[in-house]
């Protein structure tokens, strides 16, 4: 089951988000909102290849000095918009992994 939400991520812009059932699932179990997935889709910290073929995963930290964790959301591009197919909290710092190519970095900032 697929759900359209119009979010508003710059000023005067909007997107389309479509959020799959396993993500809406995923946030609920990690205590995630829709707004603050937002917030990494609108400024990630890092961003990565996705583990899934043709995905995009975001990453911003979160927590304080003593307990930090990562908030890490995957989307996919589509003709529509941007579709969230996971969103997770991860314990701790992770090391970064192989940067996205530019071009696709261009494309993702176009469709934002």
């Amino acid at each position: 089951m697929l759900q359209k939400v119009k979010v508003r991520l710059l000023v005067s812009r909007k997107v389309d988000l479509v959020w799959t059932k396993h993500a809406r699932e995923k946030m609920k179990f990690y205590h995630l909102s829709e707004q603050r997935v937002c917030r990494v889709l609108h400024s990630p910290k890092r961003i990565e290849e996705g583990i899934a073929p043709g995905t995009i995963a975001m990453m911003q930290r979160a927590g304080s000095q003593k307990h930090p964790y990562e908030v890490w959301t995957m989307v996919v591009k589509t003709s529509k918009g941007k579709r969230v197919i996971s969103s997770w909290k991860y314990p701790g710092i992770t090391k970064p992994g192989e940067p996205l190519p530019e071009e696709i970095l261009r494309e993702m900032r176009e469709i934002t």
